[in-house]
C-alpha cells in the first residue's frame, strides 16, 4: 500500500479542490490519502464523496496551528470530530486570528510593495482558511516574486520585519483536545530547522504523554539528520513513525507520496479510538 498522511487543498493553502486531489492521489497510485488543511474540515465532504467515487482510501484530518513559546507547531489530527464544542472553539479563534493577522502583514508589505488586501482575496477559496501563501500568491501574482517559496524566504519568513504572530494553541493542550474530540495527534515535520525556530525535545516529551501518537519523521523538510533523530526520539517515546509528503498543489514543489506511511502504522492509527472511520476502497 502507499500512503500519503498529509496533503492540502484550497480550503486552506493548497491549489487543488478537495476532489482534485483525491483524483490527484488516484493519478499517483496512493492508495490512502489523509486530507489535512489547516484549522477545518470544511472539505472533507467533497473529498469523501470523491474517494467513494474514485475508490481511493480517505483519512479525513486538520492540520493545527499550534505555538510554543513563540515556536510554531503544527499538529496532524486525524478521525477527530470537527464539531466537537471545545476543539471548535479553538479552531474558530485560530481562523479568526489568522484573518487579522494577515491584514496586518499586508498593511506592513504595502508600505513596500505594491501588494493589497484585495490582491490576498483574490488568492483565497471560498471559505478557506486564510494564511501567508495567499500572500505569498498575491506577491507572486503581483510580480514581486517569482513563486512563493521565494516570497517566504524574502518577505514572510517568521524574521521579516512583516511577520506578525498569530493566536494558536498550546501543542500540548491541542493534543489533550484531539483525543478528547475522538482524534489522533501526530506532530508535524518536529525537526524541520527549515521553518523556524524548533520546540525542547520536552514539549514533545509532554505532547506524548498528553497523547501523542506518532511524529512525522519523513518529510521533504526533514535532511536526513533530522529524519534519524526524529525516528530516534519517536523509538525513545514509544511513538509511531509516519511518512508524508505534506502536498499544497502547486504551491509546493514535492508531489504526492514524496515521503510514505508504513502500512502498519495506518493499521495502528486506525485501531486508536476514534470518532469517524477511513473510507475504504
Amino acid at each position: 500500500m502507499i500512503i500519503d498522511l498529509h496533503a492540502h487543498t484550497l480550503v486552506s493553502d493548497g491549489t487543488d479542490t478537495p476532489a482534485q486531489l483525491v483524483e490527484q492521489a488516484e493519478a499517483a497510485g496512493l492508495d490512502v490519502v489523509a486530507l489535512t488543511d489547516h484549522d477545518t474540515a470544511a472539505g472533507w465532504r467533497e473529498a469523501i464523496d470523491a474517494a467513494e467515487r474514485l475508490r481511493v482510501g480517505l483519512l479525513p484530518g486538520i492540520e493545527i496551528s499550534c505555538s510554543w513559546d513563540g515556536i510554531s507547531v503544527h499538529l496532524l489530527a486525524y478521525l477527530l470530530d470537527p464539531a466537537d464544542p471545545d476543539l471548535a472553539a479553538e479552531l474558530d479563534a485560530a481562523r479568526e486570528s489568522r484573518d487579522v493577522r494577515a491584514r496586518r502583514i499586508v498593511d506592513l508589505l504595502s508600505r513596500d510593495v505594491p501588494v493589497t488586501w484585495d490582491d490576498v482575496v483574490a488568492q483565497v477559496g471560498e471559505g478557506a482558511t486564510m494564511g501567508r501563501p495567499h500572500i505569498a500568491d498575491a506577491l507572486v501574482a503581483r510580480g514581486v516574486v517569482p513563486d512563493r517559496s521565494a516570497a517566504f524566504e524574502t518577505y514572510l519568513h517568521t524574521g521579516s520585519p512583516y511577520y506578525v504572530t498569530h493566536y494558536a494553541p498550546d501543542p500540548v493542550d491541542a493534543v489533550r483536545l484531539v483525543r478528547a474530540a475522538g482524534g489522533v495527534p501526530v506532530m508535524a515535520h518536529p525537526f524541520a530547522a527549515k521553518r523556524g525556530r524548533l520546540v525542547p525535545d520536552t514539549v514533545i516529551e509532554e505532547m506524548t504523554r498528553a497523547g501523542l501518537f506518532a511524529l512525522e519523521a519523513d518529510h521533504p523538510d526533514h535532511d536526513e539528520a533530522q529524519r534519524a533523530k526524529a525516528h530516534a526520539v519517536a523509538a525513545d517515546l514509544g511513538l509511531h513513525v509516519t511518512g508524508s509528503s505534506d502536498y499544497h498543489g502547486t504551491g509546493k514543489p514535492q508531489g504526492l507520496a514524496a515521503c510514505t506511511t508504513h502500512p502498519d502504522v495506518l493499521d495502528a492509527l486506525l485501531a486508536e479510538p476514534t470518532s469517524r472511520g477511513i473510507v475504504r476502497p
